[in-house]
């Protein structure tokens, strides 16, 4: 039962998408303080906020003002690339690397082998039929 359940939390599917989803609620709250701490303020820098404090282009419409807040976009931007790089380097490529050991101590190929190409079978094909069709030597 030990083993069966080692297999099953060692398969890659399951470790990933555990680790992905407990690392990214973790860490998106950790990115979110820094990009609203430092990086919309460097924003605020070039574009004004509105009276509601958001950051962007302001574009007079029918009814008034209306901001399109690129920060919130900027915001979103850097938390998915900065949670993507920290759960591949630090989870998914050292389990890839740990996956390519074991099949490695197993003797396992790494890459299974290239099969011939058609034209490859062809040729060979052509030259057995050639090969029996030759009459014996006497």
């Amino acid at each position: 039962m030990i083993k069966g359940f080692k297999e099953f939390i060692l398969r890659g599917n399951v470790i990933d998408l555990a680790v992905a989803v407990v690392i990214g609620a973790a860490f998106t709250a950790v990115v979110n303080a820094i990009v609203s701490s430092i990086i919309n303020p460097i924003i605020a820098l070039f574009w004004k906020p509105d009276e509601n404090g958001a950051i962007g282009i302001t574009v007079n419409g029918l009814w008034g003002p209306v901001t399109f807040p690129i920060s919130d976009l900027i915001n979103a931007i850097i938390a998915f690339l900065a949670v993507a790089i920290v759960v591949y380097f630090v989870f998914v490529h050292p389990m890839n690397v740990m996956k390519e050991r074991a099949a490695a101590k197993q003797g396992l190929p790494e890459e299974p082998e290239a099969l011939p190409s058609e034209a490859e079978l062809l040729v060979q094909i052509r030259d057995l039929l050639e090969k029996q069709q030759t009459p014996p030597l006497k």
